[in-house]
Order: C-alpha cells, then sequence, then structure tokens
C-alpha cells in the first residue's frame, strides 16, 4: 500500500510543469486571450466581420463551455455520471480547449473549492479579503482571476487519488497542451477551407480560438466570483453560493451555484421547472441514447427537506 501512495505521489509531480513555467503560462492563458479579442474587435471595426466567424465563435463557445461544465465539473471532478468511453473523451477533450488546465488540476482545484468553500484553503473564494468596499473589490478580483497568479499546488493524493488511478483520463490529461494548441488551429483551419484564404484563417483564430477562449474564461470564472456574493439562496448551504439567473445561460447552467452546492453530486441542477441547465439537458439526453449511465439527480426528498433553508451537506467528492 504505501509502494503504490509513493508511485501515486511521483507520478502526480511529474506531471507538473516546474513552478516558472506555470507562472509563464497562467500569463499566456490569461492575456493571449485578453490580445486576441483586441485584435478581432480592431481587424472588425476596419474591415468587418464574416458571418462565418460569428457562427464559428458561437458553436465553439458552445462546445467548450459545455467540456468545462459538463465534462470537467460534473463528469470528472463529481462524477454525476459515467459516460461511454468517447463521450467521456470528447467533453475532456473540449474542456481542454477551454484553456482552465488539465482535466486533474481542474478536479483537484475543484475538490479542494469544495472542501473548504469560502474558508481558508477555499482558492478562490470572495471572502477572505477583509471587510468593506475595498475588501469586498479585493476578494471579486481575487476569485475572478486573481487567484490564478497565486497557485496553490495541488494535493493529488488527498482531491483526485481516483482520478490519477484512471489511466485512460490520466492520458487525456496528459496531453492538455495538444487539446489546447487543436482547439487554436481547428477554427483557423475551418476558416481557411471555409473561406479559401489566408484571412478567414485569421479570423477563424481570433474569432473561434482566442476569442472564444477569452468568452469562456469570464463565464466560467463568474461563476467563482458572482456566484457567491450576487442572487438568491434558496438553500442554507454551508458557504455563501447563490443561483445567478442571468448567468445561467452564458454558463450553460452553471450559475445555479448554490443548487450545485446542496446537492454537489446532481449532474443536472435544474431544480424548479424554468430553470434552464443547457448541460442538465445533455446529459439526460444522452442517458436516453445510452451514452451515459449512473446519472445522479437530487433526491426528491432531500430537495424538499432542504428547500425549508435548513443547512445541506456541502459534500467534496473524492470517489
Amino acid at each position: 500500500m504505501e509502494e503504490k501512495t509513493l508511485h501515486l505521489r511521483e507520478t502526480a509531480r511529474a506531471s507538473l510543469p516546474a513552478s516558472g513555467l506555470v507562472r509563464l503560462i497562467i500569463h499566456l492563458v490569461v492575456w493571449l486571450p485578453t490580445a486576441g479579442v483586441v485584435g478581432a474587435v480592431a481587424l472588425a471595426w476596419s474591415r468587418g466581420v464574416d458571418a462565418f466567424a460569428l457562427v464559428l465563435l458561437a458553436a465553439m463557445y458552445i462546445l467548450t463551455v459545455m467540456g468545462v461544465e459538463l465534462g470537467l465539473h460534473r463528469l470528472v471532478s463529481h462524477r454525476a455520471f459515467k459516460a461511454h468511453p468517447v463521450v467521456e473523451a470528447i467533453l475532456v477533450i473540449l474542456g481542454s480547449m477551454a484553456a482552465q488546465g488539465g482535466a486533474l488540476y481542474w478536479a483537484s482545484t475543484h475538490r479542494r473549492h469544495h472542501a473548504f468553500s469560502d474558508r481558508p484553503g477555499d482558492p478562490h473564494s470572495p471572502h477572505l479579503h477583509g471587510a468593506g468596499r475595498r475588501g469586498r473589490l479585493a476578494g471579486m478580483a481575487h476569485a475572478h482571476m486573481g487567484w490564478l497568479f497565486a497557485p496553490v499546488e495541488a494535493d493529488w493524493l488527498r482531491f483526485v487519488p481516483d482520478l490519477v488511478k484512471d489511466s485512460r483520463l490520466f492520458t487525456l490529461h496528459r496531453l492538455y497542451f495538444v487539446w489546447l494548441l487543436l482547439g487554436l488551429s481547428g477554427p483557423a483551419l475551418l476558416g481557411l477551407l471555409i473561406t479559401g484564404s489566408w484571412w478567414g484563417a485569421l479570423e477563424g483564430f481570433l474569432w473561434g480560438g482566442l476569442g472564444r477562449i477569452f468568452l469562456v474564461h469570464h463565464a466560467v470564472w463568474g461563476v467563482n466570483s458572482l456566484c457567491h456574493i450576487f442572487g438568491s439562496r434558496p438553500f442554507a448551504t454551508r458557504e455563501q453560493s447563490r443561483n445567478l439567473f442571468w448567468l445561467a445561460l452564458p454558463s450553460l447552467g452553471g450559475a445555479w451555484h448554490n443548487n450545485h452546492h446542496a446537492f454537489p453530486r446532481t449532474a443536472d441542477n435544474r431544480l424548479r421547472w424554468w430553470q434552464f441547465d443547457f448541460c442538465g439537458l445533455v446529459v439526460r439526453l444522452l442517458e436516453r441514447a445510452g451514452l451515459a449511465r449512473d446519472v445522479q439527480y437530487a433526491d426528491e426528498a432531500a430537495f424538499r427537506a432542504a428547500g425549508k433553508n435548513k443547512d445541506t451537506p456541502d459534500m467534496v467528492m473524492e470517489g
């Protein structure tokens, strides 16, 4: 047993790049998409933008947000359902194209968030930076993207031991930079093929690649920051998670965040008929098609009990 534990520790550490390289990568994945948006808008202002570029942006946005929310979040981090290996691979690859780290890194960070939600140890809580307006603003900035520049070393043996032992998932994680480059080169290639011009390739790269990553980043990061400060709290969870209805659409259901913290293993965050959860709809369709099984939903009795404003457990799913 001890030998196996040591092997897991060595495997996990071997997969983490040197800290200096990590900081460089973080700066690149944060600021390059920002520069891409500036470039895309500037070119659109002077030359206009083709309709295909906007369609490509929308399609890539939906696919990669779904990859993060349904793949990296609900499937990998919480094991809310089991997917056919091909479906699992597609979701993880799409999530990796969002430039938010490999599957094991993402899951480890998220499970840490659940374990220490809005308490010391939470990597991106907005509530640990002092009182007053200044503390609140500092907390929001930290929770949104500041936490990326002060990364906490992932304790994979504590948070993702089950994922480290999953050879298929670990391979997908190790190929993270391949998927990231595919998410940038793919739209450029499509632009070249559709328009037959290098200008089309540039539009594809800027709108379907860098611009799309920028929008995906802020939709996902908005759940970390905004959904712990603004919105409704139908469930008295132990942290400050909230449902933010207007962010639910761009986050494809991720902004029903209080629902998620009340029932972290549910594959569908929609707990009221009017709460739109695109990812929850997709997983239900996958289940009907036989491509998803052991799908977890909020227990109706527990849902009703929690709805009476009682404390509900904010569990961390570790396997």
